[in-house]
């Protein structure tokens, strides 16, 4: 029976240990937990190695997801017999020799560590024959055994009974499924930023993932071709090419450039599981990048939806510090608000073009022939159109009309209809006069009204339905947000409150506070300290009076803590602009005329982001003939 411990025993300090050096296999390990979480880990780190080497074809063979077996297989340069010995070795590697070549990283590879790792906890061997030598040579990774064995030029690197060493590790491991999903998803990867290399997965003796290379010229368009092989038709064709370059710095260094592709707004899913970002060819999880990205999408995505992309920035190796953890999947920009402002750009100008325009190039059949008015007039003054757009003190004077700004077309208002027998569509457009052959209006030509809310229209495809409400809301919205870039009025006008709204504040929202009070002016707020841990708000936005102060306080300098002020500022103005759009914006059961109804479609086609309205919805629909004949069985 164990005696109770007395509480002077139990308080007793610990009895000294001495200070010693950890032995190499002990550091080894320790050094494993870091790099090696997965087989995946180490699919990873034998991936970057081949392709370091020089290959153009990479297999990779599995056993039980990668526990029982990972082979890495490449046609690369190969190791030198008398360099196999040393690669097994901590911190050996041939990427990097000083400092100078650790600050400007070109390789995937470069902090010696993962073979080393790798051997303390699994066993290994590696079959390699270099250019010029006669045969290959196998070394053991337990033994150090080094014997001649046959293989072409290339490397093979296989790893057995991954944590045999360290079991406790390897109850942490799932399913093979779950494992082996993980390893494909390594590979994929690093197919996505190489599409001049092959891959293929094999796991049981049977091929998974099969990805041949790609030799197209141009290099937007074999990672064109590499997205369709890995990630299907639907995300190529439902996404645009991006292809950007920012400005060249003040001290000659070359500017940032982003490419790849990103998917239309319609094409947004439920999880973030669609992103790929690369810097220089590695994958890379940065927060500066998806940030990026993410804004682009602010205005024309759906509630929480999130996007999907493949984008790839290119920038000199010595201004990103790729050395930031052991994974190397994180990295650290000298300039980030550079890399922020270089990605965002890139990615609204190729959502900014309306894709209408581009689904009626790609119809073979000419478009419908109509030819809108020049000039629409409107016979109400701006801020009745838009109540709410006097905080942004757009309007200096009474005589400031729609049709100055070209914000709006006209609309007519009419007598609301009976309840009992409402009329919900127009007369039919007569036909107009013939157009030249190679007159294509996306749109197409409008026909009727449905129920007040749509608008019916015909093009080359077939119909086209539109939200009149919702393309009308995004027509005023991006007016404003030109209006607002090009007007000399920056700041957003505010409205004292008579009393002061005060809330518990963190120290971090006080130091925020403090240190924007000019942002935070220029956003119509004012906030200031009432006390070492209450905020006062004093002054809102004069459209936001009727708002959550409090909340409206805490969202901004929440943002304004964690990204550039010019970026809060930017959203918080877009917000703004959003909410008089949307309260500019034509309702439901205006009646239109067929060429007030033209007129918004002529807008729609010449509109950045008109696809969706400020809210992310769609502002129309193609139904093509095909899809008409299918509904009404023509043809069977």
């Amino acid at each position: 029976m164990n005696a109770l411990i007395s509480p002077s025993t139990a308080s007793a300090p610990p009895a000294r240990r001495a200070i010693r050096e950890l032995p190499d296999e002990l550091i080894s390990q320790i050094a494993a937990g870091e790099v090696v979480e997965r087989p995946a880990s180490v699919v990873r780190e034998l991936v970057d190695n081949a392709l370091d080497a020089g290959a153009t074809q990479i297999t990779l063979r599995l056993l039980a997801g990668g526990v029982r077996l990972i082979a890495v297989e490449d046609d690369g340069g190969g190791i030198p017999m008398e360099e196999l010995p040393i690669a097994l070795k901590r911190h050996a590697t041939s990427k990097i020799r000083d400092l100078q070549e650790l600050e400007s990283v070109g390789t995937m590879g470069f902090r010696g560590e993962a073979l080393a790792a790798i051997n303390s906890i699994a066993d290994m061997a590696i079959l390699s024959r270099a250019s010029g030598q006669s045969n290959a040579f196998l070394l053991d990774g337990r033994s150090g055994e080094l014997k001649p064995v046959a293989r072409s030029t290339g490397t093979t690197v296989e790893v057995k009974e991954l944590f045999f060493s360290t079991p406790a590790r390897r109850k942490f491991l799932k399913t093979d499924a779950t494992e082996l999903a993980h390893c494909v998803e390594a590979v994929r990867r690093h197919a996505l930023a190489r599409p001049d290399v092959g891959f293929a997965i094999w796991h049981e003796g049977k091929l998974v993932e099969q990805w041949r290379a790609c030799t197209a010229p141009d290099n937007i368009d074999a990672i064109t071709a590499r997205l369709r092989d890995v990630l299907g038709d639907d995300f190529t064709e439902r996404s645009v090419v991006v292809d950007h370059r920012s400005s060249m710095r003040d001290d000659g260094s070359q500017a940032v450039r982003v490419w790849g592709r990103v998917g239309i707004p319609d094409a947004a899913r439920s999880r973030p599981d669609q992103q790929f970002a690369y810097v220089n060819g590695r994958f890379v999880r940065d927060k500066v990048i998806t940030h990026a990205a993410r804004s682009a999408y602010e205005d024309v995505l759906h509630g929480q939806r999130q996007p999907v992309y493949a984008l790839y920035v290119e920038i000199e190796p010595t201004r990103v510090d790729v050395n930031v953890h052991p994974t190397k999947i994180e990295v650290r920009f000298r300039d980030s608000r550079e890399v922020h402002q270089a990605v965002r750009r890139a990615v609204d100008a190729a959502l900014a073009a309306p894709r209408a325009a581009a689904a009626a190039l790609a119809a073979a059949a000419p478009g419908p022939s109509y030819t809108p008015p020049e000039t629409f007039e409107i016979n109400r003054p701006l801020a009745q159109t838009l109540p709410a757009q006097a905080a942004m003190q757009f309007v200096a004077s009474p005589q400031h009309r729609v049709s100055d700004m070209e914000a709006t077309w006209p609309v007519q208002p009419v007598a609301a209809a009976p309840v009992a027998q409402p009329q919900h569509f127009t007369a039919a457009a007569p036909a107009p006069a013939a157009l030249p052959a190679d007159t294509v209006w996306p749109l197409g030509r409008a026909l009727a009204q449905l129920q007040g809310i749509y608008i019916l229209a015909e093009n080359a495809q077939g119909l086209v339905i539109v939200d009149m409400h919702a393309a009308h809301e995004r027509i005023v919205y991006e007016r404003l947000k030109t209006q607002l870039a090009t007007t000399d009025q920056a700041r957003i006008t505010s409205q004292p409150l008579l009393i002061p709204v005060t809330f518990a504040a963190t120290p971090q929202e006080v130091a925020t506070a403090e240190a924007h009070v000019e942002t935070l002016a220029t956003l119509g707020l004012e906030i200031t300290p009432f006390s070492p841990k209450t905020l006062a708000v004093r002054a809102v936005p004069t459209s936001l009076v009727q708002g959550d102060a409090t909340e409206l306080a805490r969202s901004v300098l929440a943002e304004l803590s964690q990204h550039e002020a010019s970026t809060v500022i930017q959203r918080a103005q877009n917000e703004l602009l959003g909410t008089m759009a949307c309260h500019g914006a034509v309702r439901a059961n205006r009646r239109l005329t067929v060429d007030e109804m033209n007129g918004l479609l002529r807008q729609m086609e010449t509109t950045d982001r008109s696809d969706q309205c400020n809210h992310g919805r769609p502002t129309w629909r193609q139904i093509s003939i095909k899809e008409l004949d299918t509904l009404f069985m023509r043809g069977r």
